[in-house]
């Protein structure tokens, strides 16, 4: 057999949320820091987030995490997040999958009953806390980036929909949240292509017409993703959610290209941003559990620990608390002959013209 790329990852998900971690086959990428790092990838090395989440290695709804060696001394692990259009700075879901990875698989050594962790990410230092028991993995609780609300209730002008009451806020990645029942929804699984579809149009008429920027990395601009908010199903939820996010650039003119999937789990930042946007209103103490559902009904506990500032915006600490379940470890190669060695996409489950 000849190869020209073997690399091994593990799958895994977060609440539904799939989360594939590679843990062998890549080595460490240039840069003086992570964001750097992630930087290079998108910019000289996008072959390999294409590798694994275009078919036929990979589907629509597949993250991916690459684990790096650290570029700070505070760090026990660096790690890169791939979606499918973009580097996220930050995850909730690929940060609670890639931790029970290293823990379950014993590339870190688990301590029970908890592991502590320094996490370095392109958005900052994620500090973990994994309580184990008998090498298992039994929850995950991080501490999150400092998040923020941008802009609370403005008006987005949305073709085909008119005027949309939106609120922005950075939860480790830049959130549009939208309240789902004006709009017609109960964010169950049967709406699933409806909410894509409309919470595309809202995504970018956000974007578009309320700009934002990370006032400690300029980098860090525009929403990309779209949150609907809904009275929670599950018991002692405190809300229910779904995201967006999207399979391919979205074309005013064409409506077949506004494509993209639902987070199947929670979303850490997506909960994140939510609670920044409750505790801005001030609906949403320190200290108080949020207990947030998905669209398939799992839960997660956020919890606001203590304020802050990000640039002039007054800020808040979360944490989050998951679970993830390692489904399969695979070993994904090229052969030099084939004629997709980065894979592709095609209209029926993609967005049109990648």
């Amino acid at each position: 057999m000849q190869l020209s790329r073997l690399i091994t990852a593990v799958d895994a998900h977060a609440g539904g949320e799939p989360g594939r971690v590679i843990i062998g086959g890549v080595l460490d990428v240039p840069g003086d820091t992570m964001y750097a790092k992630m930087r290079h990838l998108a910019d000289h090395g996008d072959g390999l987030r294409r590798l694994m989440l275009r078919e036929p290695r990979g589907y629509p709804a597949l993250c991916c995490n690459l684990v790096l060696p650290p570029t700070l001394r505070e760090a026990d692990v660096g790690l890169v997040i791939m979606e499918q259009t973009e580097y996220p700075p930050m995850s909730g879901s690929n940060t609670i999958c890639t931790i029970t990875v290293l823990l379950e698989t014993g590339m870190i050594p688990a301590v029970e009953p908890v592991t502590e962790i320094v996490l370095e990410t392109p958005g900052g230092l994620i500090r973990v806390r994994a309580e184990v028991a008998d090498g298992k993995v039994t929850s995950v609780t991080f501490r999150n980036v400092p998040s923020f609300a941008a802009h609370l209730g403005v008006p987005v002008e949305v073709p085909e929909l008119g005027t949309v009451e939106v609120d922005i806020a950075y939860g480790g990645m830049w959130f549009a949240i939208v309240e789902a029942g004006p709009l017609g929804f109960s964010v169950t699984p049967d709406e699933g292509r409806d909410l894509v579809r409309v919470g595309e149009m809202i995504k970018a008429a956000s974007r578009e017409q309320w700009p934002v920027v990370h006032p400690e990395n300029p980098e860090i601009a525009g929403v990309s993703i779209l949150q609907f908010s809904a009275p929670p199903l599950a018991r002692g939820a405190s809300m229910k959610n779904t995201v967006v996010v999207s399979t391919g650039t979205l074309d005013w003119q064409r409506p077949e290209t506004w494509t993209g999937i639902l987070d199947r789990s929670p979303c850490g930042t997506g909960t994140c941003a939510r609670m920044a946007v409750l505790h801005a209103r001030g609906q949403l103490d320190l200290n108080q559990d949020f207990i947030h559902e998905g669209i398939l009904g799992s839960t997660w506990t956020g919890r606001l620990v203590e304020e802050t500032r990000v640039g002039t915006y007054a800020a808040v600490t979360p944490t989050i608390t998951g679970r993830a379940w390692i489904t399969g470890l695979a070993q994904y190669v090229v052969d030099p002959g084939d004629p997709f060695p980065e894979g592709f996409t095609i209209g029926d489950i993609w967005a049109m013209g990648r």
